[in-house]
């Protein structure tokens, strides 16, 4: 398997076990209700399931987008272009408004 496809298989499954543990603690400490309004519903697993998945995405999608850009090259100081070593500065001329 590529590298790149394992990273994003490992990553991936990170974001869904993270999103697992905050969807568990959503419900375990009752933000918003959700506890009762899951536990009174006839389509509870649906309802935690919809709640994991859609965070899973999220989670999945910021954990790689999180771990890919960990990944680039730090700088050593800089890579090109001139140094500006003369700055001043420059005098600019205003009328005066008239009065009137």
């Amino acid at each position: 398997m590529p590298q790149l496809i394992r990273l994003y298989v490992t990553q991936v499954l990170v974001g869904f076990a993270l999103a697992a543990v905050f969807v568990a603690g959503l419900i375990w400490l009752d933000i918003a209700g959700l506890k009762g309004l899951i536990a009174r519903s006839d389509l509870a697993l649906l309802a935690v399931f919809m709640l994991w998945f859609m965070n899973g995405i999220v989670f999945a999608g910021v954990q790689f987008a999180w771990k890919v850009m960990s990944l680039a090259e730090t700088d050593e100081g800089p890579r090109g272009g001139s140094a500006v070593s003369d700055l001043r500065p420059a005098p600019v001329r205003q009328e005066a408004a008239r009065r009137g």
